[in-house]
């Protein structure tokens, strides 16, 4: 119940997550980071599914990623035949979404590894949504990657439930290095005229709709 969506244009990949945390039919959190970078700001990963089976392949990756010494593939490959043959890797529900420089790759829940044909990938349920969108904007439009990414995840986030608007998103460059950033729209405050507080008093009328206006007028004459 998430939307992950990765995106490279030339030298540039950019993999984006939202922040929504759902417990059932409950929102329990609007910015949770579901992106990482591991082995050294070199390699994106992002997660889809229950949390707690999530991060365990997160840290079963990237142990194969230092033991590889940051080789995407070979981790991914090697993380494969872990989930597998292990029972216990066997019972986690989630999937991943790994990328570097030159690599990205889908792991899936049954143990397989995906390598998309044009560049685009995304899990979660607002996936379709998000990668339908990217693919789009990089077919037919100029933006950099780290734009397209943003701008599929707004849409998918206008027509699936279960992702926001408030997002992480993890670049990496051709030459290795790597920036973060988080964004999202926060609810603005109501306009009030400069030191003022709205009240009754000020418009003569019930600002809280209860249909006691009458009564409200009668305790100021009281006061008076």
């Amino acid at each position: 119940m998430t939307t992950i969506l990765a995106v490279r244009r030339g030298n540039q990949v950019a993999v984006v997550g939202d922040g929504q945390v759902t417990f059932g039919d409950v929102v329990m959190k609007h910015s949770a980071h579901k992106i990482r970078f591991l082995y050294e700001d070199r390699v994106a990963a992002g997660f889809a599914g229950a949390v707690a089976d999530a991060l365990t392949l997160l840290e079963r990756f990237e142990s194969q990623l230092e033991q590889y010494h940051g080789n995407l593939r070979r981790a991914a490959v090697e993380l494969g035949k872990e989930w597998r043959s292990d029972k216990a890797l066997r019972r986690l529900e989630a999937q991943l979404v790994v990328a570097d420089s030159q690599y990205i790759l889908v792991l899936s829940g049954d143990g397989d590894i995906i390598e998309p044909d044009e560049g685009v990938v995304a899990i979660g349920t607002g996936g379709p949504y998000a990668q339908a969108a990217a693919l789009a904007l990089l077919n037919h439009t100029e933006m950099g990657a780290e734009e397209i990414a943003r701008t599929a995840m707004q849409i998918a986030a206008r027509m699936d439930l279960y992702t926001n608007n408030t997002l992480t998103v993890n670049v990496i460059n051709a030459d290795g290095t790597s920036a973060s950033a988080s964004d999202g729209d926060a609810p603005a405050d109501l306009p009030l005229p400069e030191g003022k507080v709205a009240t009754d008093d000020d418009d003569d009328d019930d600002d809280d709709d209860d249909d006691d206006d009458e009564e409200d007028k009668n305790d100021d004459e009281r006061k008076d």
